[in-house]
């Protein structure tokens, strides 16, 4: 797969420029980049194409394809087909489109442009899900050759460029707040094929204005005519509707320009010609997410490359300002995050809350229902001086006492190799458990001690870890790919494990780019929010699935939501799950049906 630049797609319409080679942010800081590509020579011996004069139908392919997809640059075209998407309040749902030119009809390299524009999603009963706030728009942009960084665009309307005969994806999310009325939600999400010069763009725009001004008018004479003989307290509400939908018509730039030149052509047969039309479906139900997740999924940032991207001096103003911004981002994907920096051998300092425990933001940082569970540092990791031990007795004895204290655990060590290590990590929980009895301490492991007197060559060190540890560590970590296919030793674990003591949290196998889960936003923009991976996006959306398993459980039992992952084909075993996207929305929907209010 060849790695050629796209186009960031970012804040501006300006020029698209390959950005220089990125650090990716957070975990082991992998470094990935771009290779300037320069596409010559065939386009210019090709008469000029006037895609003003053409449907984009004959331009351009577009259809749809799930967030799950990895698209990459020969992804072969399919039908185009209304989107329907199910989502829950407090959810953010995402579907992808996926672009691929026919022809090119620009120089430059570029095979043309593209003018995307996406309306509000709206109900029958006048309610809407706003563009640019619950509707969003990235641009899906290669790393190293994969589809990863997903770079915000201008809405409503933005400009775009594609390279000849690649294909290339837009990321649509839906963002659904807790008070959201259910219902189903319509809009359409409108791709323009444009000329290269700026001075096209108006007209381009322009002609989506008009049918989104007939859009608009329709749907307040719909609600409107809905009215008669309704009750009084939903006809107040119908006209506060209208009244709404009609001052946002009139902010709209199609009737700003009319009343400079005192005229406008409503006639949308050009629209129809000339422009793909994405619709999309959005069906809001009853079933509100919970604040506070219910799988607490730790993820570590490591703050020594936060410090080195941005050129921060650890522990100033700006330092403080940055660890708390990522912090913020964060929270938004339902992840418990920590910042960590990384002593001798595989000792970690870890930490969710950069201030001490006195601290004023320390209360607003671990009383946050967002947060499911928060790290301590354990400050004698890199210096075990008596000073670093009474900086560890006061956070213990300030924060053992506070409400939140139950979501809080310490991560000393990362993945120990040997009997040593595990000494070191018994001493270390010693003597945080003399100050604090009930604190929790998480320990990974991929491996056994290798000089355990077992037998070599067996997997008995392995399964034999918890016995190692115990009591001095209460939540055990592996990674899956380490049992491979043998389902067997899942069994022999747990058997070891007192699951009653909830002793033990699997991760799952890692994919390609691990230790990469956003990219610093000015790369792309010139803003310095962070760009989020569709990693991360994905993450996202297996902890919100979590979520209705756990609904779908407290209804109807937890041998019932096991049956339901095997039945729908999401989930059978180590390396035994679906690499397809449709078992994820029959089990989606199977929730839906058998929960929802009647």
């Amino acid at each position: 797969m060849e790695n050629n630049a796209y186009p960031s797609g970012a804040q501006s319409n300006a020029e698209y420029l390959a950005p220089p080679p990125v650090e990716g942010v957070a975990g082991g800081g992998t470094g990935y980049g771009w290779n300037d590509v320069t596409l010559k020579g065939r386009d210019s011996f090709l008469k000029a194409i006037d895609p003003t004069r053409l449907p984009t139908t004959d331009l351009l392919h577009v259809w749809g394809m799930p967030s799950t997809a990895t698209i990459g640059h020969q992804e072969p075209p399919r039908p185009l087909e209304p989107i329907s998407m199910l989502v829950a309040r407090n959810e953010r749902e995402s579907v992808q489109i996926a672009l691929r030119p026919k022809v090119s009809w620009t120089g430059n390299g570029n095979a043309g442009n593209l003018q995307v524009h996406c309306s509000d999603l709206c109900s029958s009963s006048g309610q809407r899900l706003e563009v640019g706030r619950s509707l969003t728009l990235r641009r899906v942009v290669p790393i190293l050759g994969v589809p990863d960084a997903l770079v915000p665009v201008s809405l409503p309307s933005a400009r775009i460029s594609l390279l000849p005969g690649e294909t290339s994806a837009l990321w649509v999310s839906v963002d659904v707040p807790s008070a959201q009325q259910p219902g189903v939600y319509e809009g359409e999400i409108f791709i323009t094929a444009v000329k290269a010069d700026a001075d096209s763009t108006v007209e381009e725009v322009s002609d989506i204005d008009k049918h989104e001004v007939r859009r608009g008018l329709e749907e307040s004479l719909y609600v409107a005519e809905s009215l008669h003989e309704k009750p009084q307290e939903e006809m107040l509400e119908g006209l506060r509707a209208i009244t709404t939908g009609l001052r946002r018509l009139l902010q709209a730039p199609l009737l700003s320009a009319s009343s400079e030149n005192g005229s406008m052509d409503m006639d949308g047969d050009g629209q129809e010609a000339s422009t793909i039309r994405v619709k999309l479906s959005v069906t809001v139900w009853d079933f509100v997410l919970p604040v506070t997740p219910s799988l607490p999924a730790v993820f570590g940032i490591s703050e020594t490359v936060i410090e080195d991207r941005f050129g921060l001096e650890h522990g100033s103003e700006d330092w403080y300002g940055s660890l708390d911004m990522h912090y913020q981002w964060l929270l938004q994907y339902r992840i418990s995050p920590y910042f960590c920096r990384w002593g001798d051998n595989m000792r970690v300092l870890t930490y969710t809350c950069p201030w001490p425990a006195d601290h004023p933001k320390s209360e607003e940082y671990y009383s946050d229902p967002r947060l499911a569970v928060y790290a301590i540092p354990y400050a004698p990791v890199l210096s075990s001086t008596d000073a670093a031990k009474d900086v560890l007795r006061k956070e213990l004895e300030i924060l053992k006492r506070k409400p939140h204290w139950k979501k809080s655990y310490f991560y000393l060590w990362d993945e120990p190799l040997n009997l040593e290590q595990y000494d070191i990590i018994r001493r270390m929980s010693g003597e945080i458990r003399a100050i604090a009895p009930d604190a929790r301490v998480l320990t990974t492991y991929y491996c056994g001690p290798s000089d355990a007197p077992i037998a070599p060559g067996t997997f008995e060190a392995f399964v034999k870890v918890p016995s190692f540890l115990r009591p001095h560590t209460q939540i055990y970590c592996t990674s899956e790919w380490v049992l491979g296919n043998r389902e067997d030793l899942v069994k022999d674990i747990t058997a070891e494990l007192h699951p009653e003591n909830r002793e033990i949290k699997f991760r799952r196998g890692l994919p390609p780019g691990d230790g990469v889960l956003f990219y610093p936003g000015e790369v792309f923009s010139t803003s310095n929010q962070p760009v989020a991976s569709a990693r991360l996006e994905r993450i996202l959306s297996g902890l919100q699935d979590f979520e209705y398993l756990q609904m779908y459980s407290s209804r109807y039992g937890r041998a019932e939501a096991l049956a339901l992952l095997e039945k729908s084909g999401i989930y059978y075993g180590p390396e035994r799950y679906t690499h397809d996207h449709g078992p994820v929305d029959v089990m989606r929907a199977e929730v839906f049906r058998a929960c929802r209010s009647s």
